[in-house]
């Protein structure tokens, strides 16, 4: 028997193989590797660029021998029996996982050693069948064939109805089968390494035929060999590693032996170890031709495969090749491959070369050989932080995190400077990568003592350092994100908070923080304080995992430690900082942190009386609403009724509401008998109901008795106009809080008539006075009665009484025309107006408060959708909001969307109505702007546009939106015929561009539907086209443009399109259909929308006529009667009707997926 023999494992390389990116070429960025000096670097051997790729420059090892065939020890080789071997034995035992995979190989060994020819050709059909293939290498075909031809037959027997092959599929078995299968290959080599690998058969037959399988065009072939062959290496690696280990040690005792004197030397020992020293040096020999055939004969290859998975295996493999035998593979020779495939298109390919390398850079002996590599390629792994893919960039700073660790001076500031800002992204494992990077970089002051941060007791220097670099970097102005992102690394230093209150509290001018200092250290204070009580990064960076029940454990006892060690602080830093609005915000946050119980268990009354001291007096100082709102939420957490100490924050919460209800009545009264009022006076009134309308949010004032008073206060303005818009705003809010309250305190039964009716009246009252304010001067008070107006009726809507809450129905809040109109003018007027493109924002200096108008702006519009999805307003109004879909699409895209799907579940048919509204309405208004000739205009197409992007609605499940399309054509065709009073006889009708915005729609249309459209079309037509002209016919395109979407294209598809050019309309009557007709459909749709019963490619070729149609009919009723009857037809609206009239052919086979390029066979189609 002879070894299979192949070019591959002779050394030779032919040209670019089958399945092949092309000649291997370094990116544009590495062009200066290519050098005439040969002697410096192994880079330059394959980077310069030819025509035709030539045989690869590799390892220069001897050439593997050619084996002479092997014969029996008659020397007969037909003595052999030719039983077929079973191919499944093996593959059922790793599929099955039921076996170790050390006995399966144990018993693969005893059945090799008793006949090797069949041990091998299990072996072999163990990786054929491990491609998905049928086929059978039996031991005819292994003697007579080559493995080319072999490779034929089995290509042959490929079943190809699917494209999935074991290493294809991800589902937990064949993840298992995956492992088991590369865990059985490396096993094989293991356990044969002493013996069976130099026995000239084996490895040497293996390898030839991996080599011929990977050249395969048959993805499958090509993907599992290129595993296998990739898994062998590294096993014959491991073998030549030991193999090296038994040569340096046979050297060792050699050189001692002879060391010795010849009284002492032995030379029986001497020679032997002479033997054994020869015998090592021919199995490192062979070992190293088995390498040297692989990797020119598969990695060469296939490393720049079309499969990116192909890819990846080769760079995953090569990278544990050099972390395993560093002195063979770390060379440049080999690492060259890893700094070409950092810039493949594919992230699975970039992020195994990453790891690779991190193999590489993560320890110092082997970083030590990486300077030519790091000075070539540094540039370009520096530019891979801001890799598109997440995954890849994460791995890619923690390796420039490892060669900061061991390569000194690998990386400049400037390097460093490009990983810094990624601590503020808002992936979370790529910010605390960065975050790790950072802190070895900057801010371990230990880091070149070699002490444990957990053991170092001062931090000053750490938080310095921190400080500087936040001012610095000036790229974000929340250190919640910069904290989160080192909360890994430094967690223990951010929870030194006895080291941040002494740093705030020192008033040495030596020693002390600068203002900026003091503000920043104190927003990290309360970013490491609720760190470390909710366990949650900041709003906007994804939740983490659910914590266990340890970490939860854990997470209480860092609260009960932050709140022994703020307790005492607080009151001193809130008395020293109570003055700046910045710094008095995050300490009050903090409050709401601590674990409140303590302060009663702990006998700790007098500091909570200092804090509420400092609370009330924050209050009173401040107008600011972020002070105002983390007061009120501290207080709210003091008022809890479960808390042992609650009376004090009571009696702190009546004292404000006292001094601010007797100072707000008092201004009141001022402000109504007065005819004027100064800037003083204004001021203080819009303090005081800025300071209650924020406690009313979380507090209820409803005994205060609030509501007269501020009814007053905006009846008067509504009057007269003379109250400033900065006491109308806080007023609407106090009394739209004290209306929610009220509400929230009525019982579940047995509601008070009296009640009930009072609280109706103030509704009703505050509705209407916030119906007016709509129309007020100011832009702040029209925008407030909007969002108040929006929830209540949103509150009060037809939901109340449900849920058991029948008694509420008399506060169902209706809104009537007049209201629904106003609210939808105030869309138009203060969302859907003209405003800053992206290009322009980016432009803008002032694109922060751009960015905030944005955001009032879409809460405004939510409001509004809201409304309607909940039943508020009808659906009706909601073209209000449609219309502006595709002008608004960057601004409100999201919003809109959601709220067609939304809107959609409501109400089917109301929901294609309300399209076709707005359709109709952007027409009307364009039509009123440019006059009957708008199809020049600017604004047409984006109708248009608008239209297709509605059409894609209808996309999936045809035959349930059937009955809608129907009716958007019938009323769409009815709206474009519409006479217009005065207009000539025998002219186009006003309407008439409408087709072309209503052609949009009949790609969804079935084949059935567009010939009862035509029929319906020719009837309402008729008069209008009775009197054309044959030189007219240019102003009766948009008729001929939407005849010509509802037309059948020809065999080849060579129809006219809807936007194509339209011939002269029929003046003849067109006759009606019996049956649909015969062309192939002229969809232009993608090939998910369903196709019509007789275009199925097998149906054509079997059989050219048209299929009949279902015994019963597609509509009832005749096809003969009147086109309006059948657009009527209650079994077209409902939708009863059977599967678009027909059935549905035979599809075509499914895509055969060959090697090759791309690995993609020709799909069938459609025809």
């Amino acid at each position: 028997m002879v070894p299979r023999h192949s070019s591959r494992i002779q050394g030779s390389s032919s040209g670019s193989t089958p399945g092949s990116v092309g000649p291997s070429s370094p990116p544009s960025g590495t062009s200066d590797l290519t050098s005439s000096d040969e002697s410096s670097s192994d880079f330059e051997a394959t980077l310069r660029p030819c025509s035709k790729r030539g045989p690869q420059q590799g390892p220069k090892h001897s050439q593997v021998r050619k084996r002479p065939r092997v014969m029996e020890p008659n020397g007969d080789r037909s003595s052999t029996p030719t039983v077929n071997p079973e191919p499944s034995t093996l593959f059922e035992a790793i599929k099955s996982a039921k076996i170790a995979v050390e006995t399966v190989v144990d018993d693969w060994l005893e059945t090799y050693k008793r006949d090797r020819e069949t041990g091998f050709l299990e072996l072999i059909n163990f990786i054929v069948c491990s491609c998905g293939c049928q086929g059978v290498v039996t031991p005819k075909m292994f003697r007579d064939l080559q493995n080319s031809e072999i490779i034929q037959q089995l290509t042959e027997q490929f079943k190809e109805d699917s494209s999935e092959y074991p290493l294809s599929l991800s589902t937990r078995p064949w993840r298992r089968f995956r492992a088991g299968f590369c865990e059985l290959l490396t096993a094989v080599v293991q356990r044969c390494q002493y013996s069976i690998i130099y026995d000239e058969f084996l490895m040497g037959s293996l390898i030839s035929f991996l080599i011929s399988l990977t050249d395969s065009q048959v993805r499958a072939f090509r993907h599992t060999s290129t595993l296998a062959a990739m898994k062998v290496m590294s096993a014959l690696v491991k073998v030549a590693l030991g193999v090296s280990v038994h040569q340096e040690n046979n050297l060792r005792q050699y050189e001692a032996e002879r060391s010795k004197g010849p009284g002492r030397r032995a030379t029986e020992k001497l020679e032997a170890l002479m033997v054994k020293r020869q015998e090592l040096r021919e199995q490192q020999e062979e070992i190293e031709n088995m390498m040297n055939a692989v990797f020119k004969g598969v990695f060469v290859h296939r490393y720049r495969d079309v499969v990116p998975d192909i890819r990846a295996i080769c760079m995953e493999e090569l990278g544990t090749w050099m972390k395993t035998y560093a002195a063979s593979f770390l060379t440049d020779s080999y690492l060259k491959y890893i700094g070409w495939t950092l810039y493949d298109k594919q992230w699975e390919v970039r992020l195994q070369c990453v790891k690779a390398l991190q193999g590489l850079y993560g320890h110092r002996d082997t970083a030590a050989h990486m300077e030519l590599f790091t000075r070539r390629f540094k540039t370009r792994m520096v530019s891979m932080v801001l890799d598109k893919e997440l995954s890849v960039a994460v791995e890619v700073v923690k390796l420039l995190t490892l060669m900061l660790e061991n390569m000194e001076d690998a990386l400049t500031d400037e390097d460093c400077q490009s990983v810094y800002p990624v601590v503020f992204v808002s992936n979370r494992p790529l910010a605390t990568a960065a975050g790790i990077f950072l802190y070895r970089r900057l801010l371990d002051p230990q880091q070149g003592a070699g002490v444990d941060a957990s053991h170092d007791r001062d931090n000053r220097t750490f938080f310095h350092v921190l400080l500087t670099f936040f001012i610095e970097i000036e790229l974000h102005e929340h250190a919640a994100y910069l904290v989160d992102s080192l909360w890994d690394c430094a967690g223990p230093r951010l929870r030194d908070w006895e080291t941040i209150s002494a740093l705030l509290l020192e008033e040495s001018p030596a020693e002390g923080l600068g203002d900026q200092q003091e503000k920043v250290l104190v927003e990290i204070l309360a970013a490491s304080v609720v760190q470390a009580a909710e366990g949650q990064p900041p709003v906007g960076r994804e939740p983490a995992k659910k914590p266990s029940s340890r970490e939860r454990k854990v997470q209480m006892e860092e609260r009960i430690r932050l709140t022994h060690c703020l307790i005492p602080a607080l009151p001193k830093l809130l008395g020293k900082f109570s003055a700046d609005a910045e710094k008095a915000a995050p300490l009050l946050e903090v409050l709401c942190c601590f674990d409140l119980s303590i302060y009663c268990t702990g006998r700790l009354e007098k500091h909570l009386e200092l804090v509420l001291e400092q609370l009330e007096e924050v209050v009173q100082k401040h107008t600011e609403q972020t002070v105002l709102e983390a007061a009120s939420r501290a207080l709210h957490a003091l008022c809890d009724p479960e808390l042992a100490l609650q009376r004090h924050g009571d009696r702190v919460r009546s004292r404000l509401a006292d001094q601010l209800a007797d100072k707000f009545n008092q201004e009141v009264t001022e402000m109504l008998q007065a005819s004027s009022l100064d800037e003083e006076e204004v001021y203080s009134m819009a303090a005081t109901l800025k300071r209650i309308s924020i406690l009313f949010n979380a507090h209820d004032l409803t005994p205060w008795q609030l509501f007269d008073p501020c009814t007053q206060l905006l009846q008067r303005a509504v009057d007269t106009g003379e109250v400033p818009p900065q006491v109308l705003v806080p007023t609407i809010t106090c009394l739209y809080f004290h209306i929610l309250w009220e509400l929230s305190c009525l019982p579940s039964t047995d509601v008070p008539e009296e009640q009930l009716q009072s609280l109706k009246t103030k509704v009703v009252t505050f509705c209407s006075l916030c119906h007016s304010c709509l129309s007020d001067v100011d832009t702040g008070v029209r925008e407030q009665a909007f969002r108040v107006l929006s929830d209540l009726l949103l509150v009060l809507g037809p939901r109340l009484p449900q849920d058991g809450r029948e008694e509420l129905a008399p506060l169902v809040l209706r809104p009537d025309a007049e209201l629904q109109s106003q609210l939808a003018a105030f869309l138009m007027d203060h969302v859907f107006y003209p405003a800053y493109s992206h290009e322009q924002l980016l432009a803008t200096e002032d694109n922060e408060s751009c960015i905030e108008e944005l955001h009032r702006r879409r809460v405004l519009l939510a409001g509004f959708c809201k409304l309607i999805i909940y039943g508020v307003l009808e659906l009706s109004a909601a073209s209000d909001v449609f219309k502006h879909y595709t002008k608004f699409y960057s601004d409100y895209g999201d919003i809109i969307k959601e709220t067609l799907s939304l809107t959609r579940q409501i109400d089917r048919q109301e929901w294609a109505r309300t399209l076709l509204l707005s359709l109709q309405q952007l027409m009307t208004e364009l039509l009123h702007q440019e006059g009957p000739d708008i199809r020049m205009s600017e604004a047409f197409p984006e109708i248009r546009d608008l239209a297709r992007r509605f059409s894609l609605f209808f996309s999936l499940h045809q035959l349930r939106s059937r009955p809608l399309l129907l009716n958007i054509h019938r009323e769409g065709i009815l709206f474009a015929f519409q006479k217009i009073p005065g207009s000539e006889p025998g002219s186009p009708p006003l309407n008439l561009p409408f087709l072309e915005v209503l052609s949009e729609f009949s790609p969804c249309v079935l084949r059935p539907d567009k010939a009862l459209l035509l029929t319906y079309l020719d009837k309402v037509s008729r008069e209008q086209l009775g009197v054309l002209a044959p030189g007219d016919t240019g102003q009766w395109h948009p008729l001929v443009t939407y005849r010509n979407s509802l037309q059948p294209q020809d065999e080849g598809g060579t129809g006219e399109s809807s936007r194509g050019a339209a011939p002269t309309p029929h003046r003849t009557k067109r006759p009606r259909l019996e049956a649909p007709p015969q062309a192939p459909d002229s969809s232009p749709l993608p090939s998910t929308h369903p196709s019509s019963p007789a275009l199925t490619s097998t149906m054509l070729r079997g059989d050219p006529r048209p299929p009949q149609l279902s015994p019963q009919p597609l509509f009832s009723g005749s096809m003969l009667s009147s086109p309006q009857q059948q657009l009527h037809d209650p079994a077209v609206q409902s939708g009863d009707a059977p599967d678009g009239g027909g059935r549905r052919g035979a599809g075509g086979r499914a895509e055969r997926r060959r090697g090759g390029r791309g690995g993609q066979g020709l799909p069938l189609g459609r025809l």
